[in-house]
């Protein structure tokens, strides 16, 4: 997998109202763990964004360059905090990696093919399962896991069973776990028409009473 370097930097302090600075700076602040020590970083969230565009976060490896020394480390994403309004990066955790160790990350999952019970029963397909846990080498992290339904008809279940997955990667979630289906198609609401009125029943009109400057004098 094609390693994208972020240069980060050594952050001084903690706390609020360090972190408030550091992003009216254009920076935001994060932390690196994992092989060693954990060290408080700070981090162009631009680079960040443009090194894992395409990518979901922790898929894509990323070798980190120390500004203040050219040190390198490889790591992943483990945790993105976003501005609920604007969606703007606030915080970032990265964990580093051994590229000879296993590590466990959560990898998408994509419908492949037009299930039969679409195409030929116009069938609904719910994809149940978005994500997968999977264990490997980092060098070895999936983009995505495919998922073919063309074979699923109205009712059948596709489970992590029936995952073909690349060599090296091993899926942990229970094998039995859904992962898609196909549902039968919505019924129309049918709007029942008025009754007819009983033709036996003579219809009743009222007799109109007349107005007070109609009546015979």
């Amino acid at each position: 997998m094609e390693l994208r370097e972020v240069t980060i930097q050594k952050r001084e302090g903690t706390g609020k109202e360090v972190a408030k600075r550091l992003r009216r700076t254009g920076l935001i602040p994060g932390v690196l763990y994992g092989v060693r020590p954990a060290v408080p970083i700070a981090v162009n969230p631009k680079d960040l964004q443009q090194a894992t565009h395409g990518h979901g976060g922790a898929t894509q490896l990323l070798k980190l360059r120390f500004a203040e020394d050219g040190e390198t480390r490889t790591a992943i994403i483990r945790d993105l905090q976003l501005d609920p309004v604007s969606e703007g990066m606030l915080h970032v955790d990265l964990q580093e990696v051994a590229m000879d160790r296993a590590i466990t990350v959560t990898v998408p999952v994509y419908a492949v093919g037009e299930p039969e019970g679409v195409k030929e029963q116009s069938g609904i397909l719910q994809l149940i399962l978005r994500e997968v846990q999977v264990s490997c080498l980092p060098g070895l992290i999936p983009e995505r896991i495919d998922a073919d339904v063309s074979a699923l008809r109205i009712g059948d279940v596709l489970t992590i069973a029936s995952l073909v997955t690349p060599p090296g990667i091993r899926l942990l979630n229970d094998p039995g776990q859904a992962v898609a289906t196909v549902s039968p198609p919505m019924a129309e609401e049918v709007v029942a028409p008025a009754p007819a009125p009983d033709p036996a029943e003579p219809e009743v009109l009222t007799e109109r009473k007349p107005k007070p400057e109609e009546e015979p004098k």
